[in-house]
């Protein structure tokens, strides 16, 4: 035995290493969730941003028209919900996630409720927040696909989504703060016609002034998807003019954070 381990004196680094790289793909290549330890730390982190005199509440408004209508466009718009359902439960908000399509009217509820979670101390609650998220995503991805079957696949009112979530907060009470996040390609055809040429950053301010909008003093505003649709891409410049009037459209509501962007993950959650 002596003489083997003289042949090759680093065995015991080398077989530190293997069970290291062992132990880390049995790790990563179980389930795409972390570890609790790790979950806690991240809500944690989460935790420390949160405005605890005015917790979220958090309106997802989903484009459910035919535009969009891709197995890889649904499935990051459920990535980024489930990473705003997270925030929402971490830092006790409300969530309300809709479909929408051809008017303020046809729209369709998913989800709605307090995403407070019990517990004496904040790392009580924190414990609770990933199986609270699992099971509203389920129901949230259960409830999609009916939802959607019984909209207008043909045309897309996104500016009423502004009104409706303006509502919603009212109704909800001024202890809240709203986080609108629109996940829509942002072509809308219903009273505006954005699809109809590219607009420069003039024609897009101008246009964003013909829209009645409500007063979102102190709200983040998200529309997240401009451009993905379910056919070709657009070209660039006439998704820089949905960008251009996404965001001159925000900024008529006063809301505090304006963040108009081709992806979800580009605004910064």
């Amino acid at each position: 035995m002596q003489t083997i381990l003289a042949r090759f004196p680093r065995w015991r680094e080398l077989l530190a290493m293997l069970v290291a790289l062992t132990a880390f793909v049995l790790l990563t290549g179980c389930g795409t969730s972390s570890s609790p330890a790790t979950a806690l730390a991240e809500n944690q982190r989460i935790l420390a941003s949160c405005d605890q005199a005015h917790p979220p509440a958090s309106w997802v408004g989903i484009d459910g028209t035919g535009s969009s209508a891709s197995r890889a466009i649904i499935d990051e718009r459920m990535v980024a919900i489930e990473s705003i359902v997270r925030e929402t439960a971490v830092c006790s908000g409300y969530l309300k996630v809709i479909v929408f399509s051809s008017s303020s009217t046809a729209t369709t509820t998913l989800f709605d409720g307090s995403m407070q979670q019990a517990g004496a101390t904040a790392n009580a609650r924190l414990q609770r927040v990933p199986k609270a998220v699992d099971a509203t995503m389920a129901t949230i991805r259960k409830a999609y696909g009916p939802a959607v079957a019984g909209l207008d696949q043909r045309s897309s009112d996104i500016t009423g989504q502004y009104r409706l979530a303006s509502e919603w907060l009212h109704q909800l009470g001024d202890a809240y703060s709203l986080n609108l996040t629109l996940l829509t390609d942002g072509f809308q055809n219903e009273g505006v016609d954005l699809a109809a040429q590219a607009l420069d950053p003039q024609q897009a301010e101008a246009l964003a002034q013909q829209v009645s909008v409500p007063t979102l003093s102190g709200a983040t505003v998200v529309v997240a998807g401009l451009g993905r649709v379910a056919g070709p891409p657009p070209p660039s410049k006439v998704v820089e003019g949905l960008v251009a009037y996404y965001d001159a459209l925000c900024h008529r509501t006063a809301a505090q954070v304006c963040l108009s962007v081709t992806q979800y993950q580009q605004a910064g959650r």
